[in-house]
């Protein structure tokens, strides 16, 4: 794809501003290190909220992806989350995915062993990833902000590389802390929907640049009651729940293949809770089934024929089975 003169990290600024200025309102907690780097809390020891989650989710997209609850119960199920972007690759692969692997040894540390992946604009600064070279974007800038799915703040260490590899001032990076197992936490994640489906779309080859808007939706269900609950609820929200709509240009053949291979139907393993897949996989996420990390449902339009191909469904049964209390 073409390099854009779009800042993932300038966008996202006024955002993570915006999570700052109003902490309290959406019940998260902000502190600033001696030098000069601001953590946000939003959802270790402060409450959080799903209003906070949301704006997360939007900063995390790097400022070009909406994020919004809808109204109204449908399915079964009360609450629904819905992502946009106009420039989906940018958004859900540029800047929201979770790439950066970020890992420190206890004799490192002094303490426990850290480990996390990255999300949001700042890797499009540190240029870690090989991901970038296929993209063919590179941000700039003298601020950057990272999302990280922890249940504690990083160990300085960490906190040094990503100032080293970013490039920034401390007073430049921000950090938010958004464990899976909280409100904030659960909504961001689910609002990764769209960015899931892109990620699948890179996995089978398909060409992302010519996915030239995204629009998704899935159930947001409550936070789980540990960080391997949430993990299984988030997951089963997207896997079984997930609904995706993309318009794509390009080979109107590519397009039609690509609503065929993208459903998490595909998969062998589709029909059982992340959970259980997960636990059977002895909690080693690169034993499970890469063809499972997809959207339920999945409709590509293609512009120049004007077809639009559907393929996969819901199984909102499974769904309420596990999330409704008997």
């Amino acid at each position: 794809m073409n390099p854009s003169t779009l800042s993932v990290n300038g966008l996202a600024r006024p955002l993570f501003e915006t999570l700052v200025r109003d902490a309290d309102r959406l019940r998260v907690h902000v502190e600033r290190d001696p030098r000069g780097v601001t953590f946000v809390d939003a959802g270790i020891a402060a409450a959080g909220s799903t209003a906070a989650g949301m704006l997360i989710a939007r900063l995390c997209m790097g400022g070009l992806g909406e994020a919004a609850l809808l109204a109204g119960p449908r399915e079964g199920w009360p609450t629904w989350l819905h992502v946009h972007s106009s420039q989906p690759v940018l958004a859900c692969l540029a800047s929201q995915y979770a790439g950066w692997s970020l890992n420190a040894t206890k004799e490192e540390t002094g303490a426990r062993k850290f480990s996390a992946l990255g999300s949001g604009p700042a890797r499009a600064l540190a240029h870690k990833e090989v991901l970038y070279e296929e993209l063919g974007y590179r941000d700039g800038g003298d601020f950057g902000a990272l999302v990280l799915e922890v249940d504690r703040v990083p160990p300085p260490l960490i906190v040094d590389k990503l100032l080293r590899d970013c490039g920034l001032a401390p007073e430049g990076l921000g950090l938010v802390m958004t464990p899976t197992a909280s409100l904030a936490g659960t909504a961001q994640v689910v609002a990764r929907v769209l960015e899931v489906a892109l990620h699948r779309a890179h996995d089978l080859g398909f060409a992302v640049g010519d996915i030239v808007e995204g629009n998704a939706c899935a159930p947001l269900p409550s936070p789980g009651a540990d960080g391997l609950d949430a993990m299984a609820r988030t997951n089963d929200a997207i896997l079984y729940g997930g609904q995706v709509h993309l318009t794509v240009a390009g080979d109107a053949d590519a397009a039609h293949d690509l609503a065929m291979k993208l459903p998490s139907g595909n998969s062998g393993d589709h029909g059982r809770s992340f959970g259980d897949l997960f636990a059977a996989a002895g909690y080693d996420f690169y034993k499970l089934d890469g063809a499972l990390f997809a959207p339920a449902e999945v409709w590509v339009s293609h512009i120049g024929s004007g077809k639009t191909w559907h393929a996969g469904g819901m199984r909102m049964d499974l769904l309420t089975g596990l999330w409704l209390a008997r």
